[in-house]
């Protein structure tokens, strides 16, 4: 984002003569204070990328039409929005460049256009017009993911990196920049499998504590956590006991000290699986295959982390008219 947007310092009330302890002052903590602030209203990396690249598509539009991006007018955003529905952007995307339009105005102390009623009333015909139904990534079975995953070359490298990645990611629900931040630290071995610290989340951006258990399989073949040890045992061959747990390789099956990027995940997933897929598949699957096989709510969000059923609801892909049908409870 460029720096018009950057927050200004904070204010931090100061009372020059009081001391803190026996060496600072109250003044001594602003910078602390202000950088703080700053963190929270910033929020999530990937929703800071996000909104830098709106803003800057915001920007270079106001620039070209001679507009003021900060502050903004309401008839200016007003056909900014026009412009992104005409041009057939879909309308979750159009809603996230007013977020981050309204993010910057946040952060420099300025009215947000996004608040005024009319445009209010321009989203929400926007919205009846185009439909709001979000493309989803699609769910595998279990059937086919085995299939796939059998398929796998385990005595590459990369197949054994890659099997590991697909297992965990599919057992643990885990979000393809959770999967990817993984560090060989964060995992911790038992007689009952492995439990894996996720130290940072979407839902938990502060750092609390939160675990993601990991069971054994009876079929060694599609066992995440024998899986993992697998590939564990790799990495110790060539010297990696800490660090990133998924590791790029150079040409030649040689492994790099690279932590693998979401980017490189996401086409692993895409190899491994098939184009239709994406990294997000392996979490939709998660929770439409624990349904299916008959877990609660609470059940799937123990280990998606999610926070509300609402959510568990939109994630669950029931796409074929014969699964969780109540017409074959029908007793015909």
């Amino acid at each position: 984002m460029k720096s018009e947007v950057q927050p200004e310092q904070q204010n931090v009330p100061a009372v020059a003569a009081q001391q803190v302890g026996a060496t600072r002052s109250i003044n001594d903590y602003a910078e602390s204070a202000a950088r703080y602030v700053t963190t929270g209203q910033r929020g999530a990396a990937n929703t800071q990328r996000a909104y830098a690249g709106d803003w800057q598509r915001f920007t270079l539009w106001c620039q070209e039409h001679g507009r003021h991006s900060l502050p903004a007018d309401v008839p200016t955003l007003a056909a900014f929005v026009t412009a992104l529905a005409d041009a057939g952007k879909k309308v979750a995307t159009i809603q996230r460049h007013c977020a981050s339009i309204s993010k910057a105005h946040q952060l420099a102390r300025l009215p947000t256009p996004t608040d005024d009623r009319q445009f209010k009333e321009l989203m929400e015909g926007i919205s009846r017009e185009k439909g709001v139904r979000q493309k989803q990534a699609p769910a595998f079975t279990l059937a086919y993911f085995k299939r796939a995953l059998h398929s796998i070359d385990a005595a590459r490298p990369d197949g054994l990196r890659d099997r590991a990645l697909l297992l965990l990611g599919l057992a643990g629900a885990f979000r393809r920049d959770e999967l990817a931040s993984i560090d060989i630290g964060h995992l911790h071995f038992d007689e009952d499998g492995l439990v894996v610290d996720l130290l940072h989340s979407k839902t938990n951006q502060k750092g609390e504590a939160e675990e993601k258990a990991i069971f054994f399989s009876p079929d060694r073949r599609s066992c995440p956590v024998r899986a993992v040890k697998d590939w564990l045992h790799l990495l110790e061959q060539h010297g990696r006991t800490e660090g990133p747990l998924f590791l790029s390789f150079h040409k030649g099956q040689r492994l790099s000290r690279r932590r693998l990027s979401t980017f490189s995940l996401n086409e692993i997933v895409q190899l491994r699986l098939g184009a239709q897929y994406t990294a997000h598949s392996l979490r939709a699957s998660f929770v439409t295959i624990a349904k299916l096989n008959g877990a609660d709510d609470s059940e799937v969000m123990n280990q998606t982390k999610h926070k509300t059923t609402d959510m568990i609801r939109r994630y669950t892909r029931l796409d074929n008219i014969r699964q969780h049908n109540a017409a074959q409870k029908l007793g015909l």
